[in-house]
């Protein structure tokens, strides 16, 4: 089972710094490789699906940028602390190309200075895994209980949002985002949603609390004994209520 516990003090500011990172290298080195840009939360934190004929995988595991090659003796893999390091240095052990024009959504973060050294607190970051597992994970038993109607995305963690989701269909009429965000503009610390793609908001007034949807947020899941259980609550209730 999945822990939380309470955000640390450098929490904000090394998500920030990862975003960067999860865009400009992560994402990159998926999109140079397929033309795809979309990432998965992984073991320690969020990478790269496996690509190319190298079986190339580039994902971050706590502070750690890592280059992994399967079926090699381990030649062509390689890890490097991310604190310290500017997107430069990552780009050389991801082995993209940060001159090649990227764009991942209108959301996209600027990549600003490229040999400007990152500041990444490991508690942070392992904070920000933390998270990203309790949102898989409840997305993972929703999918799990859903009817074959439902027609479930694949889970995926969009580098522009920087959050875990994937979306479902509550009834033939009504689909709906299902997911985990670290914080961002909207609300400073990490959150769930439910955003319907429709405009109604059926049932409970008191659920629909936010302008997309509903948000439980951080404090509310961190309280919790099981934390999965209260994200898997809140995403079915959200469901219900559209399909009500």
């Amino acid at each position: 089972m999945a822990s939380l516990a309470p955000l640390p003090d450098l929490f904000v500011p090394t998500r920030d710094a990862l975003q960067r990172v999860a865009v400009h290298v992560v994402a990159r080195a998926r999109q140079q490789g397929t033309g795809r840009f979309g990432l998965r939360v992984t073991p320690g934190g969020f990478g790269t699906p496996e690509f190319g004929d190298d079986v190339v995988r580039v994902r971050v595991s706590g502070g750690l940028l890592v280059r992994e090659v399967a079926g090699t003796d381990g030649s062509n893999s390689a890890a490097t602390a991310i604190d310290g390091a500017s997107l430069a240095d990552l780009a050389q052990v991801a082995r993209v190309d940060l001159g090649v024009e990227l764009d991942v959504g209108h959301d996209t973060p600027p990549i600003g200075p490229i040999d400007e050294a990152l500041a990444v607190d490991e508690a942070s970051a392992r904070a920000l895994a933390r998270w990203f597992a309790v949102a898989a994970q409840a997305l993972d038993r929703v999918v799990a209980t859903s009817p074959a109607a439902a027609e479930p995305s694949a889970i995926q963690l969009w580098p522009e949002h920087f959050d875990a989701a994937l979306d479902l269909a509550a009834t033939a009429e009504r689909r709906v985002n299902l997911g985990g965000s670290p914080g961002d503009g909207f609300h400073a610390e990490p959150y769930l949603y439910v955003g319907p793609w429709t405009d109604d908001r059926p049932g409970d007034t008191g659920f629909w609390n936010a302008p997309f949807g509903a948000v439980l947020g951080y404090d509310a899941v961190l309280a919790a004994d099981d934390p999965v259980a209260v994200a898997v609550d809140f995403y079915r209730r959200g469901v219900e209520l559209l399909a009500s």
